[in-house]
């Protein structure tokens, strides 16, 4: 029987193996929550201010862009480890007809995008009263 050496260290270090940064593609996950009025779309985009996202809508699709840095910070600092994936990234959903593009909303905090998308009239469930009375 032989006995190895064994160090948590040497194994935080060499693996196991995940594929480099430039390998893995960054998709940050996405909700889409459907309310009486409206729809949101979260993101989590940790790390990015507003400025390095970007919101279009073009015939009824709504895409939200943007892209994260992958950085080591310092002077004469080399990644020991890099499981944090960077790069541009790209989500888009289509929107139901009748969407009005200049009511939809965006807000940022915390690393979280809301988009609030309102729901077209159409789309709306409306009430209809009865009357009382003859008829018309």
């Amino acid at each position: 029987m032989t006995l190895v050496h064994w160090s948590p260290l040497s194994t935080l270090l060499t693996g196991p193996s995940y594929p480099t940064a430039s390998v893995r593609r960054w998709v940050p996950p996405m909700d889409l929550v459907e309310a009486p009025e409206h729809y949101l779309v979260r993101l989590d985009l940790p790390g990015l201010g507003r400025d390095d996202v970007t919101i279009e809508i073009e015939d009824r699709v709504l895409t939200i862009s943007g892209e994260r840095t992958a950085t080591v910070s310092g002077e004469n600092a080399r990644a020991v480890r890099v499981e944090r994936a960077g790069g541009g990234f790209r989500r888009s959903l289509t929107l139901p007809d009748g969407i009005d593009a200049d009511a939809v909303t965006a807000h940022m905090e915390h690393g979280v995008l809301t988009v609030s998308v309102p729901k077209p009239v159409a789309a709306k469930p409306r009430r209809v009263e009865i009357s009382a009375g003859a008829a018309a």
